[in-house]
């Protein structure tokens, strides 16, 4: 079984873990230096192939890549399988980025770049980097901690603005009102902030929207 609390285990007595750490950034440079341009897509990974969000995502990639994009998903079930196969399905590049747990993920076969991470924070860099875009389907914990270290990301200026969108506004307007009331209302962010995410429901209009921004 693949030991659990690996960061913790990063002592003064373990330098060698370093190493580890260099290498999977080295992997995932040398794998993906070549992409183009690419779309990160997150979701759910607990629903099922008959889910409408499966399908939404699937048709998604379809025509992600149908214009010219490929796929980056985080290799797993659910929303990202049904990315990767999506992308796979319609000819693509359909990279998935696993992450190596004890428990709950396990690969999908429709990925046709495959790289396994330990570390999360490694996997993070390689979705931002070589990402135009990032497409939210509705999640849990790990898809709202990829959103919003996108948003900080964007909001401090580390890195160029690029499409946020999250897919499905029956899901995702409750956020969005809680950001407003709370963040904006109470002065944590600032009005600009709020442009940062859009909200969206049809696949064909998401694309066109990562279109207008990123010139292929």
């Amino acid at each position: 079984m693949e030991k659990q609390f690996v960061v913790d285990d990063l002592t003064l007595g373990e330098p060698w873990r370093l190493f580890k750490i260099m290498g999977e950034f080295v992997e995932g440079v040398d794998t993906l230096h070549d992409l183009g341009p690419a779309v990160s897509i997150f979701g759910s990974a607990r629903i099922k192939s008959n889910d409408a969000v499966y399908k939404k995502a699937e048709k998604l990639s379809e025509l992600f890549v149908k214009n010219g994009f490929s796929v980056i998903t985080g290799g797993g079930g659910g929303v990202m399988e049904a990315a990767n196969r999506g992308a796979a399905d319609a000819g693509g590049t359909s990279v998935g980025l696993n992450i190596i747990l004890p428990f709950e993920q396990e690969p999908n076969s429709f990925s046709n770049v495959k790289l396994d991470f330990k570390y999360f924070f490694i996997r993070k860099v390689m979705f931002i980097k070589y990402a135009s875009a990032y497409i939210i389907l509705p999640g849990g914990f790990g898809t709202l901690d990829e959103l919003f270290e996108a948003v900080t990301l964007v909001q401090t200026r580390r890195i160029k603005p690029f499409p946020l969108i999250l897919v499905g506004s029956e899901y995702w307007a409750g956020l969005i009102d809680w950001i407003k009331d709370k963040l904006l209302g109470e002065k944590r962010i600032s009005p600009e902030d709020l442009e940062i995410l859009q909200i969206m429901d049809d696949p064909e209009e998401i694309v066109k929207a990562v279109q207008k921004v990123i010139i292929l």
